[in-house]
């Protein structure tokens, strides 16, 4: 009988991901549709705001009561996860657009703030490491879980908030609010944004996750997998040898094709922006 198949080995083969590009009418209006997106400015996205903020009170659930640990962001955009978290402390993100919280008020909260998680030091260790809507982003993100893994303190948590990408009614809400909103403004197709954007399904990090961590518990906004517009993931005890795998598999130098390139994936955002 065949062995059965080695399905995290299977999803691993296919990162670093290549980002879809944009048709050009929409490069044309993408920072300006981006920066509506993130900050509520359409009826649309205001509607997304609202009901976004549970995946933001998902990840701050463990700070309920004041206490104060060490965090790491991964993407964490115009800082509006730091709304749900008054008192966490040392606070250090991952964000390549620093325009995107230059101009916030809690832009003195941050103690330091990285483009990419590379850049963090390797001995670093955080009680927590969080993301709320960033990982879908990210076109290598087995390498950067493998790094977050790395930067967890013994007893420290994982806690990410994803859309339910790839889910049923997370693509019949988009596609009826922001997707409808967006043809009737541009004329233009939201789905080819959202394929540019979201290059990993829920399931995809969900197997990452699972994966890499020894304790992983899932909660959904919705009614299971398909029937949810939000997830939240929390992991505990990585297993750091994976981890070490992992970054020296995403690494390690990438054999020469045709003409002296080198196979390599768009640059990743880093952690991703929300």
């Amino acid at each position: 009988m065949a062995s059965r198949p080695n399905h995290l080995e299977f999803l691993l083969a296919r990162y670093p991901k290549v980002r879809p590009p944009l048709p050009p009418a929409i490069q044309e209006i993408y920072a300006r549709q981006y920066k509506a997106n993130r900050t509520g400015a359409t009826t649309a996205a205001s509607l997304s705001q609202r009901l976004e903020a549970w995946m933001h009170r998902q990840v701050a659930a463990d700070l309920r009561g004041g206490a104060v640990r060490s965090t790491l962001e991964l993407g964490a955009g115009t800082l509006n996860q730091l709304r749900y978290e008054p008192f966490t402390a040392p606070y250090d993100i991952v964000e390549p657009f620093a325009e995107l919280f230059a101009d916030s008020p809690e832009r003195s909260r941050i103690r330091r703030a990285y483009a990419d998680i590379a850049e963090a030091p390797r001995d670093s260790r955080y009680e927590r490491i969080t993301s709320v809507a960033a990982l879908e982003h990210i076109c290598d993100l087995p390498l950067v879980l493998a790094r977050a893994a790395q930067m967890l303190a013994a007893d420290g948590i994982f806690r990410a908030a994803i859309p339910a990408e790839g889910g049923l009614l997370w693509t019949l809400g988009w596609s009826l609010t922001t997707g409808l909103e967006f043809r009737l403004r541009h004329g233009l197709d939201y789905g080819d944004l959202m394929r540019h954007e979201h290059v990993n399904s829920a399931r995809e990090i969900e197997m990452l996750i699972e994966g890499l961590f020894q304790r992983v518990r899932v909660r959904s906004f919705g009614l299971g997998r398909q029937l949810s517009l939000y997830r939240f993931v929390e992991a505990r005890l990585p297993r750091l040898d994976l981890a070490g795998a992992w970054i020296e598999r995403y690494t390690a130098p990438r054999p020469r094709v045709a003409g002296g390139a080198r196979r390599s994936g768009p640059r990743s955002r880093g952690s991703a922006a929300k």
